[in-house]
């Protein structure tokens, strides 16, 4: 970019500041483990992005390799604005690769796992599951584009984003 990292911080705080970008801080209470420390950064309307991008179709897109990020942080930003105020959101991800696309805490004893994934026949990677072990989550999501709601194993269910939507208000 042509900018020291100091100047693009600034940019990047200021883009925080108008609402255009979300920092996504990173789940660290287990200090044990080699965590990813510095935050997930998402622009938090997915329009703004593919403008950005030139993009100006659905097939543009779908053929766009931001598709899956842009999928996922659209699902994530509709869920934070789902959720009460009083919840609390992280990502997690270790050095190792276990890795949580949003956690959500609402409570003590209440904490989701949410994993992205914009395939109609969604698959958590192994590392989901370990993420999911460390964290110790109450619940297990992976929010896909469909429109049924199954489960995937005993702790985990695939969720249309609608659904997970209405369960997060609640």
């Amino acid at each position: 970019m042509g900018v020291s990292g100091q100047t693009a911080a600034r940019y990047l705080d200021i883009l925080v500041d108008l609402l255009l970008v979300r920092r996504l801080p990173p789940w660290t209470a287990n200090l044990a483990k080699r965590l990813v420390r510095s935050p997930k950064v998402f622009v938090r309307d997915s329009g703004v992005l593919h403008a950005l991008l030139g993009l100006t179709d659905q097939e543009q897109l779908l053929g766009h390799p931001v598709a899956g990020s842009s999928w996922e942080g659209f699902a994530i930003e509709n869920l934070l604005a789902s959720a009460p105020a009083s919840a609390t959101a992280w990502f997690y991800r270790t050095a190792a690769g276990a890795e949580i696309d949003l956690l959500l805490e609402f409570g003590p004893r209440r904490l989701w796992a949410v994993e992205v994934k914009r395939s109609l026949n969604p698959r958590p990677a192994k590392g989901f599951h370990l993420a999911c072990e460390d964290v110790k989550a109450t619940h297990r999501f992976v929010v896909y584009p469909g429109k049924e709601r199954y489960r995937l194993d005993p702790s985990t269910e695939a969720v249309p984003l609608s659904a997970l939507l209405g369960e997060a208000a609640s």
